[in-house]
């Protein structure tokens, strides 16, 4: 099979859909991979690297498109890439279409089998190619609520450790999941004193088994929630309904709880975010203010440390990747459910029933 690995093109995404260690088992396989020019630079991958790894380099983005089967990639195809998406040919990477009904129609459109890394779904309910990202956006979660708590960032001046004498910052945790468990973690890390929420009490109790003593569980109800808001510093967003639009934990009319200067990092902004006055930023302008709240509600944070993303990323994804190539996406996805859960749309059909009914479309399973 021929397998295309474009330049990521979104806003300062550094990240890359392969390592030349990934290439290198393709081409191992038997399989050609073409890499656009400087694709992997950004993450610290060199097109020399690449060609070593026995891959052929194109010169635009454009090359690759219409030259590979399978297009393997970190984000969604933003606007630019729409009309270079063809008939039938099967693009793997992170779609997140239930927050973005342009994006959806364009690869109905399109003809694309488009199989998204966030629903691929393992039969005990774990997302093994959302997991390594969460853990990275998790960790970053925190260390940028930590940095726009600055006083010159618009925060309120806390150290998030404090110092002897002067008691930390607080941080909540909204979701117990691999995210807020990485968040949760990080700001214990750092000396903070955290909450985590969940809707699930044995995913709490296992919580409090297995995090440090500075973290304290909490059941998630909007009542809890909001008495939690008025002595927070930093709130993590981090709910997550795989494949579906998250709900608003935090609504307008909570802001008003929250001291000014308190910062809100909202990680599931990918699927719509958890806070009612969220909406994606960049890398290049990462924060707002609303009502005096910092919100921080950047759609690819892994993209700031591109080299330990890109090499987890390829660690997890490599696997299903190959069997892909292997065996053509239909055998492959009949012999793995779990790559069967992240079909999204095929050939022109909506496929995952959340995506669906998030915009009242035909839903049709399925059909191998």
């Amino acid at each position: 099979m021929k397998i295309g690995i474009p330049k990521e093109i979104k806003n300062n995404e550094n990240r890359v859909g392969m390592t030349p260690a990934g290439v290198a088992e393709f081409v191992r396989h038997g399989h050609t991979v073409y890499v656009q020019h400087t694709a992997g630079e950004g993450s610290g991958f060199s097109d020399e690297m690449y060609v070593e790894a026995g891959a052929q380099i194109l010169p635009a983005i454009e090359d690759v498109y219409s030259t590979a089967d399978m297009i393997v990639k970190v984000k969604e195809p933003i606007e630019a890439e729409y009309p270079l998406v063809r008939r039938g040919q099967l693009l793997f990477t992170y779609f997140h279409f239930a927050c973005d009904r342009p994006l959806t129609d364009a690869m109905l459109s399109s003809g694309a089998v488009c199989l998204a890394y966030e629903t691929v779904q393992q039969s005990n309910g774990a997302l093994p190619l959302l997991l390594p990202m969460s853990e990275v956006a998790g960790r970053m979660a925190t260390l940028n609520g930590a940095y726009y708590l600055q006083k010159t960032k618009g925060g309120k001046g806390k150290l998030i450790s404090g110092v002897p004498g002067v008691r930390p910052a607080r941080v909540l945790v909204l979701g117990g999941g691999v995210v807020g468990e990485a968040a949760a973690r990080m700001a214990a890390g750092l000396g903070a004193e955290v909450t985590i929420a969940d809707i699930s009490l044995p995913r709490l109790r296992q919580l409090e088994m297995e995090l440090p003593q500075n973290v304290h569980t909490l059941y998630s109800t909007p009542h809890n929630i909001r008495r939690e808001l008025p002595t927070t510093d930093i709130v993590v967003g981090a709910v997550l309904v795989p494949g579906d639009k998250t709900p608003n934990l935090i609504t307008r009319d909570m802001l008003p709880l929250m001291e000014r200067g308190t910062v809100m990092v909202d990680v599931a902004i990918d699927q719509g975010g958890c806070f009612e006055t969220s909406h994606p930023t960049t890398h290049s302008e990462p924060v707002y203010e609303i009502d005096g709240i910092v919100h921080y509600c950047v759609a690819n944070i892994p993209g700031a440390v591109p080299n330990t993303s890109t090499i987890a990323l390829t660690n997890a994804t490599l696997r299903y990747a190959l069997a892909l190539a292997d065996k053509g996406w239909q055998q492959a996805c009949r012999d793995d459910k779990s790559l069967r859960r992240g079909l999204n749309i095929v050939e022109g059909h909506v496929t995952f029933k959340a995506v669906a009914d998030v915009f009242g479309l035909p839903y049709e399973p399925v059909q191998l």
